[in-house]
């Protein structure tokens, strides 16, 4: 607690948000002034908050005291000094700190998904290895409507048009909004965010973000920071920021295209690289592929959470929908760079944009693990284009990726029957809310026509 008070008076704080992340991705917390902040020396917070969906529903009741203590106690939430970044955007001097869960014994809440995080990374680290990997965030801004059923347009640039079509890598479509990434990467510096470089994507008024490779945990705490400033920056020139996998039906969806290699903690080495094998890639390499393919399928909701993340594999050449692996192939779920020795990776690139990054990063690492672990072998390479192709494992909406998730006896093994049934119960939720909702679809085809 030194460590943050020092930081605090550092940066001449006036207020503190202490913060978790829910299975969705919101942060949930609580306010306080420094001086509040200090004497309590963090917070607490109900557990049930952790069994709560986006739309601030709680899981249905008949779970809800078997995941959590049926007296809705509050957990301790315990600050991280490695976790605490500036809100540039505050009118006074802001912090928001990322904090851990525990319960009154101190030990992990397995809902929480830092934590979940946390116990994958551990894994490795039992193996005397570091995962280390680099996420890539897509996004589209949009003009700010408050009517849900308008469908979204491009915002103005700074030429005052929109744009029209697709400007895949356009430099000067990167320059219509200039005004807007410089808030962007001048507040993402002054937090600490490695943000590497921005590139235009082929939706209207879509970019990417990359970040620079490193720990799972700081990688998975800066997009977590990330996608609140960019909305903050957006807001602040009266545009909309939106993390959605598919939030306009004309247009390719949102990724988070995750990078990752593993490395040994004493030496530094990548486990991946074999010079002595012809391909250059280690057995290790091989199994993680295959742990990849078997198990993705399996965690799923960890990947597409929501009911419209499954949009984003409908029809869209830019989004693979298979889990076949391949050197630099786009066109595959796994592509697999073609890079020297010591950045021999994965892409995986299956998650969409509104996956919560911790759950993201742990579910793609376990099925890493769980291969490496059991020597899974993978299919052999995919070099043809396999944009239409389609797997078998890969759900195709959230009814079904539940249901799988559900009944995989080797996930509820290594995340654990809490979490994955308090996960799914979120999942359900907000399943249940989006099937008692009539869509505008249904009016306009249904409401004259029947």
């Amino acid at each position: 607690m030194d460590k943050i008070i020092q930081w605090l008076a550092e940066h001449n704080v006036k207020h503190v948000q202490c913060l978790i992340g829910d299975h969705t991705g919101i942060a949930r917390g609580k306010v306080f002034p420094v001086e509040k902040f200090i004497e309590d020396g963090g917070c607490r917070l109900g557990e049930t908050i952790l069994l709560m969906g986006a739309t601030g529903d709680l899981v249905e009741s008949k779970y809800l005291y078997t995941l959590a203590d049926e007296r809705d106690i509050d957990m301790i939430l315990k600050p991280d000094a490695n976790a605490c970044f500036m809100l540039p955007w505050a009118d006074e001097p802001t912090a928001m700190i990322i904090h851990d869960c525990v319960d009154h014994q101190d030990k992990d809440i397995d809902l929480s998904p830092r934590n979940l995080l946390k116990k994958v990374v551990e894994l490795y680290a039992n193996k005397g290895w570091k995962a280390v990997i680099a996420p890539e965030m897509e996004l589209y801004l949009t003009k700010t409507t408050t009517d849900s059923n308008q469908i979204l347009e491009a915002p103005l640039g700074q030429s005052g048009r929109a744009e029209i079509g697709r400007q895949s890598f356009g430099i000067d479509a990167i320059s219509e909004f200039d005004f807007l990434l410089k808030d962007i990467y001048k507040w993402a510096k002054e937090q600490g965010l490695e943000l590497d470089i921005v590139v235009h994507e082929e939706g209207r008024a879509q970019f990417e973000f990359n970040f620079n490779h490193g720990d799972p945990i700081n990688l998975a705490d800066q997009v977590f920071v990330f996608k609140r400033t960019v909305k903050a920056a957006a807001e602040k020139h009266g545009i909309t920021a939106t993390f959605m996998a598919k939030p306009i039906s004309d247009q390719p969806g949102s990724a988070m295209h995750i990078h990752q290699s593993i490395v040994h903690i004493d030496s530094g080495k990548n486990i991946f690289s074999d010079e002595n094998n012809d391909s250059g890639f280690s057995e290790a390499f091989y199994h993680y592929l295959g742990g990849l393919q078997k198990y993705t399928g399996q965690v799923m909701p960890m990947f597409a959470p929501n009911v419209n993340s499954y949009r984003r594999f409908l029809a869209d050449q830019a989004t693979p929908t298979n889990l076949h692996w391949g050197i630099e192939n786009r066109t595959v779920g796994l592509r697999v760079p073609d890079a020297p020795p010591i950045a021999k990776r994965v892409e995986n690139r299956l998650p969409g944009a509104d996956a919560n990054p911790y759950l993201a990063i742990a579910a793609t690492l376990i099925c890493g693990y769980i291969g490496m672990m059991e020597k899974t072998q993978p299919s052999a390479e995919t070099s043809h284009k396999a944009n239409k192709e389609r797997n078998d494992q890969i759900p195709q909406n959230i009814e079904a990726s539940i249901e799988l998730m559900k009944n995989s006896e080797t996930i509820r093994e290594y995340l654990g029957e809490n979490f994955v049934d308090g996960f799914l119960a979120t999942r359900q939720a907000e399943y249940n809310k989006f099937k008692s909702v009539v869509t505008s679809w249904e009016r306009h085809y249904l409401l004259t026509t029947v």
